[in-house]
This record gives C-alpha cells, sequence and structure tokens, in this order.
C-alpha cells in the first residue's frame, strides 16, 4: 500500500515547509518497515471559480480523478472524528492489510470539502474543532502519519 498526501494549492517555501520536509522525510524512511510501499505528497491546483460552492466542487472532482477505486480516502475536518494517534495508526494497518492500493489523505482547500467528497470518504478525521491554516495542517498531517507508522513499528518515537 502507498501513502498519498493530497493536497489542495501548494506549500510556498519557508518554515512550515521546512517544517513539513522534515516530517515526510522521516515518513519515507519508516514506511518500508511497516509495509508501505512508497508515501508521496500530490497538489492541485486550487480553483479559480468565483463561488465558493463551485470552488469546492471543482477541487472535489479534482481529489476524486485522483484517487483510485481501491483507495482509501481520508478528509481532513474539522467536522470528522478525533482519533488517538494509536487509532490512526490502527486505521492505517487495517487499510494496508485489506490490500488497498493507496491510503490518501486529502488536505482541502480554504472554502473546505464538498458534501460528496465527504460522502465517498472511508473516513473524516479533525485534528481538532478549531479551524487551522492550511500550512500547519500539512505539517500536522505529515507528522500524524509519521507517528502513526513509528507506532506500527514499534520506534519509540510516541511515548503516551
Amino acid at each position: 500500500m502507498r501513502i498519498t498526501l493530497l493536497c489542495v494549492g501548494r506549500l510556498k517555501a519557508g518554515p512550515e515547509r521546512e517544517l513539513f520536509d522534515r516530517y515526510f522525510t522521516r515518513l519515507k524512511g519508516m514506511a518500508r518497515s511497516v509495509g508501505v510501499t512508497d508515501v508521496d505528497l500530490r497538489e492541485i491546483d486550487e480553483s479559480r471559480a468565483r463561488r465558493p460552492e463551485d470552488r469546492r466542487e471543482e477541487e472535489a472532482a479534482a481529489i476524486a480523478a485522483a484517487v483510485g477505486p481501491r483507495d482509501a480516502l481520508v478528509l481532513l475536518d474539522e467536522r470528522g472524528a478525533s482519533p488517538t494517534s494509536p487509532d490512526w495508526a490502527a486505521d492505517i494497518a487495517r487499510e494496508r492489510d485489506a490490500a488497498r492500493s493507496a491510503y490518501v489523505v486529502v488536505v482541502g482547500g480554504p472554502d473546505g470539502l464538498s458534501p460528496g467528497l465527504r460522502a465517498r470518504a472511508h473516513k473524516v478525521v479533525s485534528f481538532g474543532a478549531m479551524t487551522w491554516p492550511h500550512q500547519l495542517v500539512r505539517v500536522m498531517a505529515g507528522e500524524q502519519l509519521y507517528r502513526a507508522l513509528s507506532i506500527l513499528a514499534g520506534h519509540p518515537y510516541h511515548r503516551a
């Protein structure tokens, strides 16, 4: 199984990018030890539509086009469930063991995610009820994915 972080928009150079790159490099290094064949980052352009609902739908179409039928689609959204890190690690392991092609974690655009995409998702995950800046959500997603794989590998990074 592959892990893909699929993001609407691009992360510019700066401290957030450096921190994200640090966790993503660690994530890639940990992957094979837990049966993850590859880790990749895919960025899609933000929609330029005038209305927020049109932007959400255009971005949803681009996200859907990037997700295969055997992929587990996981959306990051403030209205999602808030699993513990071990729970998220267990979900990744379940999907890996179910022979999913990919575990695709989506960071939506500034206007959020379309209801249709939410309905199609395997899981909707929240990093809390507050709204977070896109740059920080990327960093937190990279860190939590690294933490999840370190839990699966029995690595001492996670000390709960």
